[in-house]
């Protein structure tokens, strides 16, 4: 078994591929439009299945936003450098909702972000 992608509905799909491409530098990979069940999705990521995990931007027709409940938790990037990630994120919209630092008890830089529509998105430092 692999992790082919996780889906995450948006209330603007167009917003959240900007979010997704410019601000976390991913790729959009591919979209589908279903007007007749009424909804449109949008892959991003950082490649293509099934060597790359994706994520699934799914807009529904009609639904601006979504309750994002309390089991959601977050999706976690590994990036180079936490502090230059967030700097980018910050300078091209992005919301930085816990600044770049060791994680409580460790040594691991960590930092979160949010997307347009509330997601976390937890970047954790890993050095090539």
């Amino acid at each position: 078994m692999r992790l082919l992608h996780t889906m995450l509905r948006v209330g603007n799909l167009q917003r959240s591929i900007d979010f997704y491409t410019q601000a976390m530098g991913m790729t959009l990979l591919r979209t589908t439009d279903r007007p007749d069940q009424k909804y449109s999705l949008a892959f991003v990521g950082y490649g293509n299945n099934p060597d790359h995990a994706e994520i699934e931007l799914t807009y529904n027709y009609g639904v601006d936003s979504y309750e994002l409940g309390t089991a959601y938790g977050h999706i976690a990037l590994g990036v180079p450098d936490v502090y230059a990630a967030c700097d980018s994120i910050r300078t091209k919209g992005g919301n930085v909702t816990r600044e770049p630092g060791p994680v409580k008890g460790g040594s691991t830089v960590i930092a979160f972000v949010t997307d347009p529509d509330g997601y976390k998105i937890e970047l954790i430092e890993r050095k090539a």
